[in-house]
């Protein structure tokens, strides 16, 4: 209940503060490509529930549904300011809205796609899977899009049993260090 309360208080100081840059990136994307400005990513929530997540469309229509690693050339996919949004993680910006309605958390493990079956059994098996998930999260901040999926649920793991409001503070501080560095994201 407390975590929850945080991810409240939180997002009623980030949205009026990002209000602006959330508007000028969901103008910026139609702008630049054909299709609707947000992408609704079928993603696995707590306890493996299927959610929709928002994001802002980094990508051109016609991509394929599974991780962007999993791409042969993930770059011929990216809209024309794609490769900006994804760099700086304004894409993420959408996400506030499944923090408001309670299908994820500031902090926790990244969803999982709905079809990285690999990760989600790992999750499973370590219980993983029960906590609500992240816009950022432990192995978020210590690998990101480097990460092999095994070493991923490590971290998940690890956060899971060291769950707190200065771990997450902690982890919201990395992340904001890291965007802003652009640590950490490889396409």
């Amino acid at each position: 209940m407390i975590k929850r309360i945080f991810d409240l208080i939180l997002c009623t100081i980030a949205l009026p503060i990002l209000g602006i840059p959330l508007l000028l990136v969901y103008l910026a994307v139609k702008a630049t490509s054909q299709g609707p400005a947000l992408h609704w990513s079928k993603r696995v929530g707590q306890n493996n529930e299927i959610f929709l997540m928002p994001k802002f469309r980094s990508m051109k229509l016609n991509t394929p549904q599974v991780a962007t690693h999993l791409l042969a050339d993930p770059k011929q996919y990216l809209t024309p300011i794609g490769g900006f949004i994804r760099k700086t993680s304004l894409d993420e910006l959408p996400q506030l809205l499944s923090v408001v309605k309670g299908d994820m958390s500031f902090v926790g493990p990244r969803p999982a796609l709905f079809n990285q079956a690999d990760l989600i059994e790992l999750r499973t098996k370590y219980g993983v899977n029960n906590l609500r998930p992240g816009i950022t999260g432990w192995a978020q901040v210590n690998g990101r899009d480097e990460l092999p999926i095994a070493e991923k649920v490590k971290f998940d793991k690890y956060y899971s049993d060291h769950q707190s409001v200065l771990l997450d503070a902690r982890i919201i501080l990395i992340t904001l260090l890291k965007v802003f560095l652009g640590d950490g994201v490889s396409h």
